[in-house]
């Protein structure tokens, strides 16, 4: 069973992906993958949201534990949400904690900056494993004025690298690093003692994260740093099309899709 503190003994990268329900949660399990997420991802993977904004506390809650329920090895980690934390600590606490409480999540997510470094200091010490994330994070969107590239000048870059230092020494078990340039995560990785997790930051990283309907090929886009491995779309598209056909045709459902109850033969 994978734990935070086996992430650092791997002599190869270790594997990430996001999942936001059981089946999903079981055969990402079953594949041997490391790190389960439930990434607050969800908002524009799964629930038609444009952006990761809307997302709720009882969105991540309710997904995580069906996420929990379907592991058995791998590690599950739930993203807080926006405006989840970073706001008020105890109440950032209070929501971490719930994720592990009553969702049986192993650890939480959390978009990072200055404002994060205590509370994640503050959840270690309470028990609450934390995973820091660095690079292009998704809820500052409005801010950052899209999914752009971040850390590609010096400054921009030594302000990651000095955010991932302090995050560390918070006590943060893990890095992830998304969409910066493929040196800069390789000289955060140098820098740290705790693993760095990319996605869109090159090959440089103890391992790697990518969202599973990117990986299976479920959405109609990806960014330009994922890769299909799959058409699941493709695959679903067909399914839906062969059953259609066949009910309009009559051929489904076919006789050994029924049964006929002999005692009800002279009523009916």
């Amino acid at each position: 069973m994978t734990t935070t503190r086996g992430l650092r003994d791997r002599d190869e990268p270790f594997t990430m992906l996001t999942a936001y329900d059981a089946p999903t949660a079981a055969i990402v399990d079953e594949a041997g993958i490391d790190v389960i997420l439930v990434g607050d991802s969800m908002g524009n993977a799964t629930l038609g949201y444009e952006s990761t904004l809307p997302v709720t506390m009882a969105d991540v809650k309710s997904r995580t534990a069906a996420v929990a329920r379907a592991v058995e090895d791998a590690l599950v980690v739930a993203d807080l949400p926006f405006l989840a934390f970073g706001v008020d600590e105890a109440e950032s606490i209070h929501n971490a904690g719930t994720l592990l409480k009553e969702a049986d999540a192993d650890a939480v997510k959390i978009e990072s900056g200055p404002h994060t470094v205590e509370t994640t200091r503050r959840m270690t010490e309470l028990g609450i494993p934390v995973m820091a994330h660095l690079g292009l994070t998704p809820q500052h969107l409005n801010r950052l004025g899209g999914y752009t590239r971040q850390g590609t000048d010096r400054e921009a870059a030594e302000e990651i690298r000095e955010l991932a230092r302090a995050h560390e020494e918070a006590g943060a078990f893990a890095l992830v690093l998304e969409h910066v340039p493929a040196n800069l995560a390789a000289a955060v990785t140098d820098d740290l003692e705790i693993p760095t997790v990319g996605i869109g930051a090159g090959g440089d990283c103890d391992g790697q994260v990518l969202v599973i309907t990117d990986v299976v090929g479920l959405g109609d886009w990806s960014p330009p740093f994922a890769e299909r491995f799959g058409d699941v779309r493709g695959e679903m598209r067909r399914a839906v099309d062969e059953y259609k056909k066949a009910v309009e045709s009559g051929a489904f459902p076919a006789e050994e899709h029924q049964h006929v109850e002999e005692d009800l033969e002279e009523r009916y």
